[in-house]
């Protein structure tokens, strides 16, 4: 039953198998056999000079926009950084300055530089508080503070704020207890005795106390006094080098003008806690009545002051204008502590205080007690001028300004 029909696709199976493992020699010269005909080509020499020439540029490209991307989130976190503390910083001082106690037979410790700088000449006897740099304020604030573990704990506190010799901001919150309940534990004092600095005899009372009364927290100004370190104060601003503060003095006229034209007086930016052109003496008998002439002039008749010469309350106060210079912590250990002084403290003294008139291009007595803001612009001229320190540094620093507006005081005495 077999025939050739029948053996044909047997044979035929072979045959194929052999093609198939003949052509693979073939198809391994398959590349040499183009290469000899021209039909395949590779890249040249130019062609891949070209391609790792671009490639460089894209990864260039590629490094300079993380580079960039790195600074601009760097700058952010800076300026993040700086500006959380200082709301913190600013906000507590809002709630002191909220809760300030507007007394007139309470003693303040606030600066009064005009006085000071001669320039006109106040009265004799007037307290002035000039503080060159970063200045020191305290007070009476109806604020929680750290008591003493003994005594009845009174809702007053005193508050202080100042730079300490490490270039950081502090706050002192001395809890007060009421009055007669400790022998050891100094209560609120009411005039004549003196918060942190003695009290000159324009502001004291008629008779005056003989001897002059010791101040009764010297440690809030003086970092020297007992007890030291004083328990009540803590860093609150580690990155706040520097701390100026001026007033914006109200409206109002001389209640003790001639009517019926009362002179007017605008507001003013002062660094006197108390308006100096508010002098004029009425008197119902014909006593000589001191001209006003905008410098305040101590009289003894009658016997009040009709002449403003002391905060009284803070009664001529709308607001108190607080600047501060921030650094973050990034910025600032790129300044050298090594120097003398350190390089921190450099930059703190190339920001001029509030009403400096004697330095190169400084504002008018005009331009400072008219124009708000003034001090802040100066403050960042200064900054933008520095040359002798490192760029990125300086570049870390900001200045903040706020107003903090007082109420009205709660008690006046003649």
């Amino acid at each position: 039953m077999f025939n050739r029909a029948n053996l044909a696709p047997v044979e035929a199976a072979p045959k194929a198998f052999g093609a198939a493992t003949l052509r693979q020699p073939q198809a391994a010269r398959l590349p040499l056999q183009c290469a000899r005909f021209g039909r395949c080509r590779a890249f040249t020499l130019a062609e891949l000079l070209v391609s790792v020439g671009v490639l460089v540029l894209l990864v260039f490209l590629f490094t300079q926009l993380l580079n960039s991307a790195a600074t601009i989130t760097t700058l952010g976190h800076k300026q993040m950084d700086s500006d959380s503390q200082t709301r913190q910083v600013l906000d507590r001082m809002a709630i002191d300055f909220a809760q300030m106690v507007k007394r007139s037979d309470v003693d303040y410790y606030i600066k009064s530089s005009w006085f000071a700088s001669a320039s006109p000449p106040g009265p004799s006897g007037v307290r002035s508080l000039l503080q060159p740099g970063n200045d020191k304020i305290a007070f009476y604030s109806t604020v929680p503070g750290y008591y003493p573990p003994n005594g009845s704990q009174s809702p007053v506190s005193l508050i202080a704020y100042r730079v300490n010799p490490q270039n950081k901001l502090e706050r002192m919150g001395k809890g007060l207890v009421w009055n007669a309940v400790s022998t050891t534990d100094t209560p609120v004092v009411f005039m004549p005795i003196p918060l942190a600095s003695p009290i000159p005899t324009p502001e004291l009372p008629d008779p005056a106390p003989n001897p002059t009364l010791a101040p009764a927290w010297p440690s809030a100004i003086d970092f020297t006094a007992s007890p030291t370190p004083e328990p009540s104060v803590e860093v609150i601003g580690p990155q706040v080098f520097r701390f100026e503060y001026y007033y914006l003095l109200k409206g109002q006229t001389n209640p003790a003008a001639p009517t019926p034209t009362p002179t007017p007086y605008s507001p003013i930016f002062s660094d006197t806690p108390w308006d100096t052109r508010i002098c004029a003496c009425p008197s119902p008998t014909p006593i000589a009545t001191p001209t006003p002439t905008g410098t305040p002039i101590a009289t003894p008749t009658p016997p009040s002051l009709c002449c403003h010469v002391a905060p009284e309350g803070m009664q001529d106060v709308a607001a108190v204008v607080v600047v501060i210079a921030v650094i973050d912590p990034k910025s600032k250990v790129l300044l050298s502590d090594a120097t003398n002084p350190p390089q921190i403290a450099q930059v703190a003294s190339q920001l001029i205080d509030w009403g400096n008139t004697s330095c190169p291009n400084c504002p008018s007595q005009i331009q400072w007690q008219t124009t708000p803001g003034l001090l802040r612009t100066q403050w960042q001229n200064a900054l933008n001028g520095i040359t002798s320190l490192p760029r990125p540094a300086i570049s870390g620093i900001r200045v903040y300004e706020r107003y903090f507006y007082l109420s009205p005081p709660t008690l006046l005495t003649p």
